[in-house]
């Protein structure tokens, strides 16, 4: 049964508004149940600077609110889900800056970050010009090996075909995919080996 307490955060990491992935990432969304709270964040309209790794630096770091908002944002939800197009067989350069500054949240003086992430789900959608999905290997390894290094659950990758604006609408098998793809199952993500 599908709790209605959750709520889910959609990080779109898209260079354009409205892409196939947002599509088909809000095709899905369109099944979770009426009480289930979505917040949506375009990373592409967000003023985050590449992240600067500031482990070993003195003195404290000072968010900006971009940073801050999306911190926020992460933590108030029990359901992360990366909407990122396949970019070179991997996450977009927006989606892949927003997990970079994972590390910095995680490093923090004080930090809990990794405590409070862990136990949560992370998702992925995205959409793909090749029909392979094998093609899309790098993306869910990343998505899947990053919610075992948190302790998150993961819900696996929705995948969808599509090039030219608009054209994963024409993908009936995501389409398919899409209409059960929150209610699955999400294990405890494992690193390969690792035991339980």
């Amino acid at each position: 049964m599908f709790m209605t307490d959750r709520s889910f955060l959609f990080v779109l990491g898209s260079s354009r508004s409205g892409g196939n992935t947002e599509i088909l990432a809000r095709e899905a969304a369109e099944q979770l149940p009426a009480g289930v709270r979505q917040q949506w964040v375009g990373l592409a309209g967000l003023a985050l600077p590449d992240f600067q790794d500031g482990r070993h630096d003195t003195g404290d770091w000072v968010p900006g609110e971009s940073e801050a908002v999306l911190k926020r944002a992460t933590l108030e939800a029990t359901d992360v889900v990366i909407a990122s197009p396949l970019y070179w067989y991997a996450l977009s350069a927006h989606t892949k800056r927003y997990l970079d500054y994972w590390s910095g949240w995680l490093t923090s003086p004080g930090s809990d970050f990794k405590q409070r992430m862990a136990g949560r789900t992370l998702w992925g959608v995205t959409a793909m010009a090749d029909h392979d999905e094998a093609r899309a290997g790098g993306l869910v390894t990343s998505l899947h090996h990053t919610a075992a290094y948190m302790r998150m659950r993961f819900g696996g990758v929705l995948l969808g075909n599509a090039s030219r604006p608009g054209q994963v609408r024409a993908d009936e098998r995501a389409s398919i995919r899409a209409k059960t793809f929150f209610a699955q199952d999400a294990p405890l993500a494992r690193f390969p080996g690792e035991q339980a």
